[in-house]
């Protein structure tokens, strides 16, 4: 299958995934379903794409191990930290402010824009399994250097601020230790990181490069529109917050400024 067809059926598998998750969503009528099932879709595109080709390199073996450690990591701590909380406060919101639009709004701005973002992130993937090229190379090797240092800063990132969260005493109060001392968001900066690894490794293919378009996306996404500055806002408000801004970097990690 060439390149072009195989982001076709890519696109097509994800819409299905999507919908699917629409679906559930509206049985469930529970949104939230949208954020649990992030992490999976791209385990089912990663999965799709590695069957499809049937080549099973080297190559597209790790990029598919790498994508399953990621989504499955994150999807089943989306899962636990919502278990029994019913819908998240901004779906909620949404299904108050949409009225009679909410069905077609949601199936449109929540699970399809969603998959439209997951097709864009997933090239790098696409593309490598499109190519039957076999062997790792040095590049493979750095992109995979990258990721690990990627999922590190997400995981131990989550993990402190799970914990930290879990403590009632801490409650308005905030992390500003471990990771958390030198970036404000390190699983932020973790999650970019592990993709532009991925597209590092993807290099090594025919039209490797054009699949810059995931990690660009996901970096915009995560800095500019529905990652940092949602949470930075929400968190505007508190003294504490403000002053701990003031030394600590807002992404990459760096040693706190004296103030």
């Amino acid at each position: 299958m060439q390149l072009a067809q195989l982001i076709g059926v890519s696109a097509l598998i994800i819409w299905g995934y999507m919908t699917l998750l629409f679906l559930v969503a509206l049985i469930r009528r529970d949104n939230s379903i949208a954020d649990i099932g992030w992490g999976v879709g791209f385990i089912v595109v990663a999965l799709s794409v590695l069957l499809i080709k049937g080549d099973c390199t080297a190559r597209q073996i790790l990029l598919t191990v790498l994508i399953f450690m990621w989504g499955l990591r994150l999807s089943g701590r989306i899962l636990k930290r919502n278990w029994g909380r019913g819908e998240d406060f901004r779906y909620r919101k949404w299904r108050n402010e949409w009225g009679k639009f909410f069905l077609l709004r949601s199936y449109l701005q929540v699970f399809l824009l969603q998959g439209l973002f997951m097709w864009l992130i997933s090239l790098p993937v696409i593309i490598t399994g499109s190519s039957a090229n076999s062997g790792l190379a040095w590049l493979d090797y750095a992109g995979l250097s990258v990721w690990l240092i990627g999922f590190v800063f997400e995981s131990v990132g989550d993990w402190q601020l799970d914990r930290f969260l879990s403590n009632k005493d801490n409650k308005g109060k905030i992390l500003d230790n471990g990771l958390w001392r030198y970036s404000r968001h390190p699983n932020y900066f973790g999650e970019v990181m592990m993709w532009w690894g991925i597209w590092i490794i993807s290099l090594t293919q025919t039209w490797g490069w054009a699949g810059i378009i995931g990690p660009i996306t996901i970096t915009v996404l995560i800095v500019f529109v529905s990652g940092i500055p949602l949470l930075e806002r929400a968190m505007s408000n508190n003294p504490d917050f403000r002053e701990y801004a003031k030394k600590t970097s807002v992404f990459f990690p760096l040693p706190p400024r004296n103030t």
